[in-house]
């Protein structure tokens, strides 16, 4: 009996492992866990002085440990994620999306108020926001209607109304939380998947024109979003109340100079600037790393978006695709809008940096989310599979 060549062997047992669907993206997944590392120093950096205040000055760990919890919680959730097809989430696309709304909607009737806004639910002694489910269950829904679709999503009917009603069916109990950073948020993502399903761009103009229009009379209607917009544009004026938190990011940010003061070594974190931990902890960054600290950690957002649209490019089916661009659009939106907010380019929209704010529930469903990116990234290279046809 002839001997197998041991080279032939190792190649045939690589291919054996690809065709099986074996392998993640290592670059995007090692990418992820640098995002995550870095974020969970700077989050305990960002929160040590307030976890003290919080705790009579006896422990400056108090955030930490909580994200830290909730990102072994995540890496888990995206372990488990990234071993089960995509076609998993295609066939529970409609189940997912009904929860989800349910779950809005019960926000309503039972939902706990933090700083003002009523927005989170308690489930058996968990805290969590829905809203976060939600985006994640309308990026699938979009996905598999997509594929359901084909080509016709270029008609009206389906590449508008269709996609347009089942976004309004998230939206509608996102307005009536008066939840409006989710709302663009969502509105965002949701433009960029149906550009991809094959919208005609007029109707995806037409769209963004509403949208705006929208914003404007819900701004002008709610006082508290009017407020935001007057201190983007002049907070100035005044610096002890609506302006306060935007100067003070933009003192942190301006403090940091080149190389930055030094990791741990913040002024700005001593309860001068609000959320400092949360949706501002990019100044904090600033102040401590510098501007070459910042830029690099921007690069490895860029980088981590990028692969995450190769793999969506690599896809084996329209399905696949779909879900990884609206996947990793959520966090390109996600990041670009946070770092606008703390800049000063936009105005405050509540949304927070993805793997560096604080806060379990996003960070969580965050990594599940790569982890499913990550599923899609097994199957890079198979041959295309066969649509059926619509």
């Amino acid at each position: 009996m002839a001997l197998q060549n041991p080279l032939n062997a190792k190649e045939n047992r690589r291919l054996i492992k690809r065709q099986t669907g074996e392998g993640v993206d290592l670059v995007f997944l090692l990418l992820l866990l640098t995002l995550l590392v870095i974020g969970l120093v700077m989050l305990y950096s960002a929160s040590s002085a307030q976890s003290e205040y919080d705790t009579g000055y006896t422990q400056s760990t108090r955030y930490l440990q909580k994200q830290g919890l909730c990102a072994v919680i995540g890496l888990i959730a995206m372990a488990i994620l990234s071993r089960i097809p995509p076609e998993f989430w295609l066939r529970w696309a409609w189940v997912l999306y009904g929860i989800s709304i349910a779950l809005l909607l019960s926000v309503l009737l039972f939902g706990q108020s933090v700083n003002g806004a009523k927005r989170w639910i308690n489930i058996g002694g968990l805290q969590f926001q829905p809203s976060e489910i939600a985006k994640f269950t309308m990026i699938v829904l979009f996905a598999k209607l997509t594929r359901d679709f084909g080509k016709r999503a270029r008609q009206f009917g389906r590449g508008v109304l269709g996609f347009g009603g089942a976004l309004l069916g998230i939206l509608v109990p996102l307005a009536l939380e008066k939840h409006l950073s989710a709302i663009m948020l969502m509105g965002m993502v949701a433009v960029v998947m149906m550009f991809v399903a094959g919208t005609h761009p007029k109707w995806l103009l037409a769209g963004a024109g509403a949208a705006a229009l929208f914003v404007v009379v819900y701004i002008s209607l709610m006082g508290y979003a009017g407020d935001r917009v007057t201190a983007w544009l002049h907070p100035e004026q005044d610096p002890s109340d609506t302006g306060y938190q935007i100067l003070q990011s933009l003192y942190a940010i301006g403090s940091g100079g080149l190389f930055g003061l030094g990791l741990g070594k913040s002024r700005q974190k001593y309860l001068y600037l609000p959320f400092q931990y949360n949706d501002y902890i990019f100044a904090i960054i600033c102040e401590e790393l510098g501007l070459v600290g910042a830029v690099l950690i921007v690069a490895l957002f860029a980088a981590l978006i990028l692969r995450g649209y190769w793999i969506a490019l690599h896809g084996t089916s329209r399905f696949h695709t779909v879900l990884a661009s609206g996947l990793t659009t959520l966090i390109a939106v996600q990041t670009i809008l946070n770092l606008g907010v703390v800049t000063n380019l936009l105005p405050s929209t509540g949304i927070a940096l993805p793997f560096f704010s604080y806060g379990g529930t996003a960070l969580a469903v965050n990594l599940g989310e790569m982890g499913i990116l990550l599923s899609i990234s097994r199957y890079r290279h198979r041959s295309a599979q066969q649509e059926e046809t619509v």
